[in-house]
């Protein structure tokens, strides 16, 4: 089967003035339609830039320095402006942390819902209408009809998440970027918003890139994993595999974080250090100063992902037996 999406060797750099800072190292990752894939790791590992790098959303000074992101056949990472915006917010969207950063605060959901649709589709302003109310249904939004006359201000946060959401389908998209998206919401409303995104996904057939520091959380919406870390994939595979038999020291860390693996009383986990600055990488492996288990080769090479015969994709010299 053709896949929805394929990043291949993806490089994203940021030219500062200090150096460049090179925050996608080489990822790539296959996506198929329908399928749920989840980026995890730390604040700082790169989930977010490698969201925005492939709706071509990244400001400058970054930009796609290597690598390609094919999207239904085509190269989309060397499309220009005006033909990305053909595939941003109509064939691939984008739900972001903050609805408020989404929303305009002066207009009505209305006329914002009906502005993406005429950006997008040859339709009439009633047909317009049409799409929007069906839309707010699907996200079990009530009373429509009288939603499309409010602003962003009147709703709750859980609310706002469930318009932008419904934003996001107004073209009926083949994929869709969640970046964080339940950060700011209570966590009664976390699993609301999840719920209906799994819902979604299986209903519409689209395929979910889920952007998240939360293993909690991907472990219940996605069905592949892709961990990051300092820029650079270091172990994929299925989610349940990840969760239950973890094969990096790093993917392992973040498990043991998790509050439920302290249990009682007793301390959480925490991996000691922190990760390294981008713009001062160490040679070899990134995670190799902060790794219980890192071996002579670790200072020196940077490993590459290999099949582990438990399932999972690794980046790690220890698990290929030092070689």
């Amino acid at each position: 089967m053709e896949p929805l999406i394929e990043i291949k060797n993806l490089r994203v750099d940021f030219a500062l003035r200090s150096g460049i800072v090179r925050a996608v190292r080489n990822v790539s990752l296959t996506i198929h339609k329908g399928e749920r894939l989840g980026i995890v790791g730390e604040s700082g590992a790169g989930k977010s830039v490698l969201g925005f790098s492939i709706i071509n959303l990244i400001s400058k000074p970054g930009r796609i320095t290597d690598g390609q992101i094919i999207f239904k056949g085509e190269d989309i990472a060397k499309f220009p402006y005006e033909k990305m915006r053909t595939i941003r917010g109509n064939r691939i969207a984008m739900i972001f942390q903050d609805p408020m950063m989404t929303l305009n605060p002066v207009l009505t959901i209305g006329t914002q819902m009906k502005e993406t649709i005429h950006a997008h589709m040859k339709v009439s302003d009633k047909e317009a209408e049409a799409i929007c109310l069906d839309k707010l249904r699907k996200v079990y939004i009530p009373s429509p009809e009288k939603r499309l006359t409010q602003y962003p201000h009147e709703f709750s946060g859980g609310m706002r998440q469930r318009i932008v959401i419904a934003i996001s389908l107004l073209t009926s998209p083949s994929l869709i970027i969640a970046d964080e998206p339940t950060t700011a919401l209570d966590v009664t409303i976390q699993a609301e918003i999840m719920d209906l995104l799994l819902e979604l996904c299986k209903t519409e057939n689209m395929g979910l890139i889920l952007i998240t520091h939360d293993l909690a959380v991907v472990s219940e919406v996605t069905q592949r994993i892709a961990v990051l870390y300092a820029g650079k994939v270091v172990e994929v595979g299925p989610t349940r595999q990840i969760i239950d038999n973890p094969q990096h020291p790093y993917t392992q860390g973040l498990i043991k974080a998790l509050p439920q693996m302290a249990g009682g009383k007793k301390r959480l986990n925490q991996i000691p250090g922190m990760m390294p600055s981008l713009l001062d990488m160490p040679a070899g492996c990134p995670f190799q100063t902060r790794c219980p288990e890192r071996i002579e080769r670790c200072a020196s090479d940077v490993p590459v992902l290999f099949e582990s015969p438990r399932g999972a994709q690794v980046a790690c010299f220890v698990r290929e037996g030092g070689r």
